[in-house]
C-alpha cells in the first residue's frame, strides 16, 4: 500500500481537530468546563487521548478554540442566509443577533468562555479566532466603516459586554433591551436581523433609523 499524501493527511488532521472543538463544545454545554476531562473529550471525538495534547496545549486552550469555532459557524451561517443580501445594515443586524443568540442557546459554555477570556491568558490566538476576526471585520467593513480595524475592536467590546450583561448570575439583563442598545448604537430597524419580539421594548420605541445612512 502506497503512503498517504501530504494533501490527505492534512485533511485527516483537520476532521480529527474539528471533532475534538465539537466535542468540547457538546460536553461543555451537558457537564460544565470542571465536570469534563481532556480523556472524555478525547473519547467524545473517538481520538486517541494524546491528539488532544498535540492540538492545544491545555483545557482552557481548547475551549476556546472550540467555542470561537462556534462563534465563527453560527455567524457565517447568519450572514449567508437566504435570503442572501449585501445590505450592510442587515448584515450588522444578523451578526448581532447571531452572537447573543449563542448566550441564549449556550449559557454554560459561553459563561465558562467569558470567565476563560478575564484570567491571565486572554484571548487564545487560534485560527478560529482569526477566522471570527475575519468575519466580524468584514461584516463592519460592509456596514459602511471608513476605519475597520478600529470599527471592528469596538463591535467585539460590546458583543463581549453585552453577552456578559446575558449571562451574569444573579442579574442577568433582558435580550430585548440589550439588543435595543447595540441597535440604536449602529442606527439599525428593530426589524432587521431576527428580533426576540415583534415590536421593541417600549424604552426603545423611540428609535427608528430605517433608511438612515451609516455614521461616516
Amino acid at each position: 500500500m502506497s503512503p498517504r499524501s501530504q494533501s490527505v493527511n492534512e485533511e485527516l488532521r483537520r476532521r480529527s481537530r474539528e471533532r475534538l472543538l465539537q466535542a468540547t463544545v457538546d460536553l461543555v454545554d451537558e457537564r460544565g468546563y470542571e465536570a469534563t476531562t481532556l480523556a472524555d473529550i478525547a473519547d467524545r471525538a473517538g481520538s486517541a487521548r494524546g491528539l488532544v495534547s498535540y492540538y492545544f496545549p491545555g483545557k482552557r486552550q481548547l475551549l476556546q478554540s472550540a467555542v470561537h469555532r462556534l462563534m465563527h459557524h453560527t455567524l457565517g451561517a447568519a450572514l449567508a442566509r437566504e435570503p442572501h443580501t449585501d445590505d450592510g445594515r442587515e448584515l450588522m443586524a444578523r451578526a448581532i443577533d447571531a452572537i447573543l443568540g449563542l448566550a441564549i442557546a449556550h449559557p454554560v459554555l459561553m459563561r465558562t468562555h467569558m470567565a476563560g477570556i478575564l484570567q491571565a491568558q486572554g484571548f487564545v490566538q487560534c485560527p478560529e479566532q482569526q477566522r471570527l476576526a475575519q468575519i466580524l471585520r468584514s461584516t463592519v467593513e460592509t456596514y459602511g466603516s471608513e476605519d475597520a480595524d478600529a470599527d471592528y475592536l469596538l463591535l467585539r467590546a460590546q458583543l463581549m459586554g453585552t453577552v456578559f450583561a446575558q449571562l451574569l448570575p444573579g442579574a442577568p439583563m433582558p435580550l430585548s433591551r440589550l439588543r435595543g442598545e447595540l441597535f440604536q448604537r449602529y442606527e439599525l430597524a428593530w426589524d432587521l436581523g431576527v428580533p426576540p419580539a415583534p415590536e421593541p421594548p417600549p424604552e426603545d420605541g423611540r428609535h427608528d433609523f430605517a433608511g438612515t445612512p451609516p455614521p461616516a
